[in-house]
């Protein structure tokens, strides 16, 4: 039986008017020009530099399109597409439908396209009958089961979308053209090796903070960033992390690599 939680740390930007394609389009990590309505596409802003700004949802609609963004960072968000808008014939407003999600995907609601086990989303939609409710953090911890990073995860300007693996959940599309921050980005997927990506480490016991190194032996492997109870994403060197006897806070830990990434992490630890 699939679950239903609210999502209220998510919120929606209303984007709408005749020029709304062309102005994601040379904006955002994702193609957006065949987006259909009722389709989503995960993608994101990001500096002209290539780190992480924000990230969204791009979700069709008949007359345009909603983002599904992080709630906290809605009002940044508006500024800065008005920023880029200039002269494009392009409508940006708050919309105040909430976000939802479902695990396993349910007939009717938008699946999730980073990965199919994360279920789908739902806007302005009420729980479905019979399905069990629960609070956000109940995905927060699907979602993190799965090691899929989030927004606790990447923060705001200081990460790599391909370190925290939108290259490998649809998130980036590499052959659309220009975006904010292309260059950086391209270049990094041309060199094909990436020292650092976002893995879940799990160990006994409550997460430890944000921040907290993570070491192979005597080495720094990387660093914990958001955490459930035995278990917390952290930035690592794949070189030092994978295979290896890891600590934090001098616990015992050890990094897990899921299988819609195995590929991708045993080439560049290679």
């Amino acid at each position: 039986m699939s679950v239903y939680c609210s999502l209220p740390s998510r919120a929606l930007i209303a984007v709408s008017g005749p020029d709304w394609r062309s102005f994601l389009q040379g904006l955002i990590t994702q193609e957006v020009e065949t987006l259909a309505p009722g389709e989503a596409r995960f993608g994101a802003l990001l500096t002209p530099q290539g780190r992480l700004l924000w990230d969204m949802f791009v979700v069709g609609r008949e007359d345009g399109c909603w983002l599904d963004v992080a709630a906290e960072h809605r009002e940044a968000i508006l500024q800065r597409l008005s920023m880029y808008r200039l002269r494009a014939k392009v409508e940006l407003a708050a919309d105040g439908a909430p976000v939802s999600a479902v695990f396993p995907a349910i007939e009717g609601w938008v699946e999730d396209p980073r990965l199919q086990l994360l279920g789908a989303r739902g806007y302005g939609l009420p729980a479905p009958a019979g399905l069990p409710v629960e609070r956000e953090e109940v995905y927060e911890a699907h979602r993190l089961s799965l090691g899929v990073p989030g927004p606790a995860d990447w923060g705001s300007d200081k990460t790599y979308p391909i370190e925290a693996n939108f290259d490998l959940l649809n998130g980036i599309d590499f052959k659309k053209g220009c975006f904010v921050g292309q260059e950086t980005t391209s270049r990094m997927k041309r060199r094909g090796q990436v020292k650092s990506r976002m893995l879940t480490i799990v160990f006994d016991g409550p997460p430890p903070p944000p921040g907290t190194e993570v070491l192979a032996g005597e080495l720094r492997a990387g660093e914990v960033l958001s955490g459930v109870e035995g278990r917390a994403m952290a930035l690592l060197r794949l070189d030092r992390a994978l295979g290896a006897a890891l600590t934090a806070e001098g616990r015992l830990a050890r990094a897990e690599v899921p299988a819609w990434m195995a590929g991708a992490v045993g080439e560049a630890a290679a």
